[in-house]
């Protein structure tokens, strides 16, 4: 990409999503590693990319108000989705600025001729700003789908499960900008050491830690870690354990992230491993495992002591867990496919299966997943799941556990499916279960259900 104009890569960027269908993070991703930008500059690309695409539907139905509903090139729609985005989201950008530097995009473009009509649109909303504002509020109550920019199917089932005001928070929740956490790799080092690590990379950001309680010395000391109370309910979130990372610089250039002393991962992926409960010396199926997170977990809290194997579909996805096993220093964990699993005998004291989803309860985190999600792809993940659930019951000692997680939020793939697998599964019995929500639990969504093999 030769442009090295933030909004005019970002235009670029939507462009191509829109082609090629390639998932917008990867796109934006390989922009910004060719791109000779400020950090500011990659800042603004950053934002107002992930904010067109999460806000597609409401810009969509201010543009149609100012064009009696005429359909426009999908170039040009862009253009006005990234200048109506500046002008009513990003208070820090001087509206008059957004305008101007919309219409000289959209000249370096070559829509030098629609610069006029651009410009109109946008300069007509600048007049027209606290009306629109008054708009968009009133929108979000009298119409959610569209004043928070989610598909119409989807915000009407989450009403009916949740209600007006948890809807809401959820759909709040899909439009914040998703933080990022740090899991501390106790194989190598702990909470204290990472922090005097971070200090010594003379980072100028803050950690806030997530946990019941603190290391207050470390705090006192660096001054760039606040202790908070815990993101989620007492009793699950083991302590100096997670933090998170109020802001940071790409994480490649961390010393300390390339020798393995953290992993990236939000709160709501630790609940499955810990119900799992692994112990030194136990063997154990981690069934869909790429990239790794929960699998490395689990190896950290078996101290690398026992066997996990590690499957996954394809080889390139096995090895994203070979290169974080790598990292992390661990040599516990073995990678197969799962093709191969059908040699392995019953031996397995505990299985994780983390299932293929809908990835609902991360919509935050996949800004592409509200418009490419369907209830027909619901029902088509149920039945890979099922399917996913009866091979891991053939895997599992007598009296062994079997965990069933997922990131989504919908009950067809979560309480039913396992409801439907205990129907056909006499010799297993359900333990227990739990659902994170957003709004709930300030992580994000998951599920967990505990079984246990009664034969």
């Amino acid at each position: 990409m030769s442009s090295q104009n933030p909004r005019q890569i970002a235009a670029q960027i939507l462009g191509q999503r829109r082609v090629n269908g390639e998932f917008t993070e990867t796109l934006l991703e390989r922009a910004l590693a060719n791109a000779k930008l400020s950090a500011p500059d990659r800042g603004l690309c950053h934002e107002i990319v992930y904010g067109c695409v999460r806000w597609q539907t409401t810009l969509d139905f201010l543009i149609s108000k100012k064009t009696n509903g005429r359909e426009q090139k999908p170039a040009l729609q862009n253009l006005l989705r990234l200048g109506l985005y500046q002008i009513f989201w990003l208070d820090r950008i001087p509206a008059h600025a957004a305008v101007h530097e919309t219409v000289e995009s959209a000249k370096r473009s070559g829509f030098g001729p629609q610069a006029g009509f651009i410009n109109a649109v946008l300069r007509g909303y600048l007049r027209e700003f606290d009306a629109t504002k008054k708009i968009l509020a009133h929108l979000k109550i009298s119409n959610p789908a569209m004043g928070f920019s989610h598909p119409q199917w989807l915000v009407e089932k989450w009403q009916k499960r949740f209600g007006d005001e948890k809807l809401r928070q959820l759909l709040e929740w899909n439009n914040s900008p998703p933080k990022t956490f740090a899991r501390v790799n106790t194989l190598k080092i702990d909470a204290g050491k990472l922090i005097e690590k971070w200090r010594e990379e003379n980072l100028e950001y803050d950690f806030t830690m997530v946990g019941r309680d603190s290391v207050e010395p470390c705090i006192s000391e660096t001054k760039k870690v606040t202790a908070r109370e815990t993101l989620a309910p007492p009793g699950w979130l083991p302590e100096n354990l997670i933090f998170e990372l109020k802001s940071h610089p790409p994480l490649q250039l961390l010393q300390s992230f390339h020798d393995g002393w953290f992993y990236i991962q939000d709160p709501s992926t630790l609940l499955a491993p810990l119900e799992l409960n692994p112990q030194r010396g136990e063997t154990i199926l981690d069934l869909c495992a790429a990239p790794g997170g929960k699998t490395t977990f689990i190896a950290q809290l078996m101290n690398n002591e026992g066997k996990i194997v590690a499957s996954d579909v394809s080889e390139e996805r096995l090895q994203l867990v070979s290169e974080n096993c790598q990292r992390l220093g661990i040599t516990c964990i073995e990678p197969i496919l799962v093709s191969a699993l059908d040699s392995r005998p019953s031996t397995f004291d505990k299985i994780l299966l983390d299932a293929p989803c809908s990835n609902t309860g991360v919509m935050r985190r996949r800004v592409d997943l509200r418009w490419r999600i369907s209830p027909e792809e619901i029902s088509r993940l149920r039945q890979a799941q099922l399917k996913l659930l009866k091979l891991a019951a053939t895997k599992l000692k007598s009296s062994g556990t079997l965990i069933y997680s997922t990131c989504s939020l919908e009950p067809e793939e979560n309480s039913e499916v396992v409801k439907e697998f205990l129907r056909a599964h006499k010799d297993f019995k359900l333990e227990s279960q739990r659902e994170l929500l957003p709004f709930a639990d300030g992580v994000d969504g998951a599920f967990v259900a505990k079984l246990i093999c009664c034969k």
